[in-house]
């Protein structure tokens, strides 16, 4: 059963005028959003938040399917919006078979720091070549 499909039970409707038998009974499925999953078809997919040092290095993270939770191998270089694929991970097909599951990535940051991980950002800072906001050197880089 997928979101927008219509349900007909035969002969579970209104008793019909004069004594004819009773109609079909339609039904609308419509699904609540879940709160971690989001359905297109017969993929899910869902968002996980990632630290800075994960997506320069790159990690192993567990990432939540809708049966349980499996670990993903984030490569290195992963960028803020990439998606990556969990294979038969999704809703069962109507002709047998699994869909995939996209899992979103989010680079977050830490709000509050100790001074040593200041400390290690100003190093890096003071070293470090990158500049996001130059179109030549950030095309291309870290796509997943």
């Amino acid at each position: 059963m997928r979101d927008g499909a219509t349900l007909r039970l035969a002969g579970q409707g209104g008793t019909g005028a004069a004594g004819t038998p009773a109609g079909d009974l339609y039904l609308h499925i419509r699904f609540r959003p879940h709160p971690v999953f989001t359905i297109r078809g017969d993929d899910v997919e869902t968002e996980i938040t990632i630290a800075p040092w994960e997506a320069v290095l790159g990690a192993a993270v567990q990432v939540p399917t809708i049966e349980n939770s499996v670990e993903m191998k984030i490569p290195a270089g992963a960028q803020s919006g990439g998606r990556l694929r969990l294979r038969n991970q999704g809703l069962n097909k109507r002709g047998g078979g699994r869909g995939d599951e996209y899992v979103r990535l989010k680079i977050v940051v830490p709000k509050n720091s100790s001074d040593e991980e200041k400390r290690l950002y100003e190093e890096l800072r003071r070293i470090s070549n990158f500049n996001p906001r130059n179109a030549n050197q950030t095309k291309g880089e870290g796509e997943i």
